[in-house]
């Protein structure tokens, strides 16, 4: 055989433009491979998806965060992460096949991917050093070789194609390095993977200490214990949710795509700003010293739709929030304070403002520490939240929480009211149907409907069923555990053959009774009566 016919043959332009398309996607995935154990040595949060995730969600407008709640629920971070991937590996793709043609400026391409990584991680409001750029950076620099190293193991176009100014040289015509192309791709592919379990590995154990402080909490017995749960609290029909929701249960709605791991031997907390007398910096060992009260309050979240899931029941464990901010000299409005606004900020960088008149009205406002009988699970703020009973948990329920600064609304616009959400937010009353399930084909005969309504810091007097058209009729209410938790209700439908529509409203203890007019989630809550459609059978 001759030394012409032993040259591998070169591939056509689609199998050429095939190839480099390969080369963009490998070079892409060994730059987000190097970064991972880079950030996992720096702060996963520095990671370059996590860092434009983060800028990606602060610069989404609030309908559009709010369709993302709705349809996607608790998974809209893994969506909105699995939607970045998906654009980087198509970027990396057409950079790929444009270093075909022009290898050095694609290759830079993948550093221009690298500064947009970089300026995300450092701009984030919860970053304290520029070494927050050195994942996307380093694994840009390890991305732009790789491309450029591969690439180069391509033939070049043909001869009656001319090069590109900046195109590296190649021999036209010649046999093309296969071998060299194969073993370097799947080296690179090799070494990606390792960096990236390495970066997992690192990223994991990035918040051990975290991790050891919380097994290491045993909380006190609360000086102030919560009644027991009254016995009839619980609607004895199945398919009503527990009266108290189980922590794995509990919803989560926040803006983290890495949940921060604070270390509670570290944590501090600082009170200070307006009217403020005597600034406070307390630790986590700080509260456990304290006077500890224990109360059961329901959370809703503004994002809930009418009907939806995000409202839940929990015993809870803190500090009053109203006792140490006397102690620090604050006055509310009312009785001459300078401050109307409480800004509670998270180590993640939101910020979340609360009426001070509110806080400190008597109600069981708290800087939670623990949550049915256990330390906070991280997902909800450990080591220390706030929480503040009957208003939405963007102005009220900070997570995380690292300072709290009194001012005023006129001074400061937090972090949802920048984008168009209303500065107060007081918990609409609401009712909602858990069983029948929409669409459901119960027998004809009796069926127990069911549900829970909520009106927190008024509680709920009265709940009303209607069937079709026909008139409302009283449903069953179960005890009442205190007026910041919802009550369940049930009620016994003689059910005809045939389609029907359930609907239901209720009324709190001031007297006002569910507006039947819907609105949605923005500016301060979904508003209307919850409905659901059954088939009597």
């Amino acid at each position: 055989m001759s030394d012409e016919e032993k040259k591998p043959r070169n591939p056509g332009s689609r199998t050429r433009l095939g190839l480099s398309a390969l080369s963009g996607l490998l070079a892409g995935f060994a730059a987000l491979a190097v970064a991972e154990p880079v950030a996992g040595s720096v702060r996963p949060q520095a990671g370059p998806v996590v860092a434009v995730g983060a800028a990606a969600i602060d610069r989404t407008p609030s309908a559009v965060k709010d369709w993302a709640i709705r349809n996607f629920g608790t998974d809209d971070k893994l969506i909105l992460q699995l939607g970045i991937l998906a654009v980087l590996a198509l970027f990396a793709l057409a950079l790929g096949m444009f270093a075909l043609r022009h290898r050095r400026t694609g290759a830079a391409g993948v550093l221009v991917f690298g500064a947009v990584g970089a300026t995300a991680a450092t701009s984030r409001p919860d970053s304290t050093s520029i070494t927050d750029a050195l994942p996307s950076v380093l694994g840009a620099v390890v991305g732009a070789g790789l491309l450029y190293v591969l690439v180069g193991r391509l033939p070049a176009p043909p001869r009656d194609v001319p090069a590109a100014p900046d195109a590296a040289p190649r021999g036209h015509g010649e046999g093309w390095d296969r071998r060299g192309f194969v073993i370097a791709a799947t080296a690179a592919a090799a070494a990606s993977a390792g960096a990236g379990a390495l970066g997992r590995v690192l990223n994991g154990s990035s918040g051990q200490e975290a991790v050891a402080s919380r097994k290491n909490i045993d909380l006190p017995p609360p000086d102030s214990r919560a009644p027991a749960v009254p016995r009839g609290a619980q609607a004895r029909v199945a398919g009503v949710s527990p009266f108290i929701t189980p922590n794995g249960d509990f919803y989560r709605v926040d803006t983290a795509l890495v949940v921060p791991k604070v270390d509670a031997t570290a944590w501090r907390l600082r009170i200070h700003g307006k009217g403020v007398t005597r600034e406070k910096t307390l630790t986590f060992d700080d509260l456990l010293r304290r006077e500890l009260i224990e109360r059961d309050i329901t959370l809703t979240c503004v994002s809930n739709e009418v009907g939806g899931p995000y409202v839940g029941n929990a015993r809870w464990i803190g500090v009053r929030l109203d006792g140490l901010l006397k102690e620090c000299g604050v006055r509310p409005p009312s009785a001459g304070g300078p401050a109307d606004q409480l800004v509670a900020r998270s180590v993640d960088g939101m910020t979340i403002g609360s009426p001070v008149e509110d806080v400190m009205d008597g109600r069981d406002a708290m800087l939670a520490i623990g949550m049915n009988g256990r330390p906070l699970p991280f997902d909800h703020g450990f080591p220390v939240r706030m929480l503040v009973p009957g208003l939405y948990g963007y102005v009220s329920a900070c997570k995380w929480i690292k300072d709290i600064e009194l001012t005023t609304f006129d001074a400061y616009d937090s972090y949802w009211v920048k984008r168009d959400w209303a500065r107060e937010a007081p918990i609409k009353t609401q009712s909602r149907i858990d069983t029948p399930k929409p669409f459901a084909r119960p027998k004809a005969g009796t069926v127990m409907v069911a549900g829970v309504a909520w009106a927190q810091h008024r509680g709920i007097d009265k709940v009303e069923v209607r069937v079709d058209d026909g008139p409302w009729q009283e449903a069953t209410l179960t005890a009442e555990d205190s007026r910041d938790t919802w009550r369940q209700w049930s009620y016994a439908w003689q059910a005809a053959k045939g389609g029907h529509t359930l609907t239901v409203r209720a009324t709190d203890r001031t007297g006002e009774v569910q507006t039947e007019k819907r609105t949605r989630t923005v500016p301060d809550g979904a508003s209307g009566w919850h409905s659901v459609v059954v088939t009597a059978e």
